[in-house]
């Protein structure tokens, strides 16, 4: 699948040459394990980008509280544009006067799904019903997010207001998930991925 459309709203935001971002390729859809990222950005405002793999493209919400696996913890998700599959790996600082400046870690990736007993392709079915209907449920295998968790639209919100929500299962916890913050990619924290010659 050419993914140059879904992609235009990324790209038309950043300037490639100022920013070691990716500009993304066409790729083909996904034909086995469905992947995720969610990656801590100390933007303006420090929040998580939750990001999922569906039909050659991530699946964007910034979440600025970061995800919960409280069930009671029902955590703000605003969609952004798609981002390209080669920014799954992306880790780095994007420079200032460029959109979204600052630095971003690989807070944690794995693989999702909405039925475990589906293939790629009915999965993906599954996946743009749900997010068509407004009301998404999954189930996270990472390496920080495990279980079962539901994104819904907020109603009179607009199109792009979610809630990202644990359900009750094992692998719910009351613990804040989000004091593991150092990378899954690396072990580094953010500032140790911005370095001193970055910093401000």
């Amino acid at each position: 699948m050419d993914t140059t459309d879904q992609l235009a709203g990324y790209r038309e935001k950043r300037r490639f040459k100022d920013t070691p971002e990716p500009a993304g390729k066409s790729v083909e859809t996904a034909t086995g394990h469905l992947r995720f990222v969610v990656q801590k950005h100390a933007a303006s405002q420090l929040h998580y980008d939750f990001r999922l793999e569906l039909d050659g493209t991530l699946k964007s919400w910034a979440v600025p509280k970061g995800p919960s696996l409280n069930p009671q913890e029902k955590r703000l998700a605003i969609q952004v544009e798609d981002h390209p599959l080669d920014y799954m790996d992306f880790e780095g600082t994007i420079p200032e006067g460029n959109y979204g400046a600052g630095t971003v870690m690989v807070w944690d990736m794995g693989t999702y799904y909405a039925d475990p007993n589906a293939d790629c392709g009915k999965n993906q079915q599954l996946i743009r019903q749900g997010l068509r209907r407004g009301k998404l449920t999954i189930i996270l295998d990472g390496e920080k997010l495990r279980g079962e968790f539901t994104l819904v639209r907020m109603k009179g919100k607009g199109d792009k207001s979610w809630l990202l929500i644990k359900h009750e299962d094992p692998e719910a916890r009351q613990k804040d998930i989000t004091e593991k913050d150092a990378s899954v990619k690396t072990g580094h924290t953010l500032d140790e991925i911005t370095g001193p010659e970055d910093a401000t």
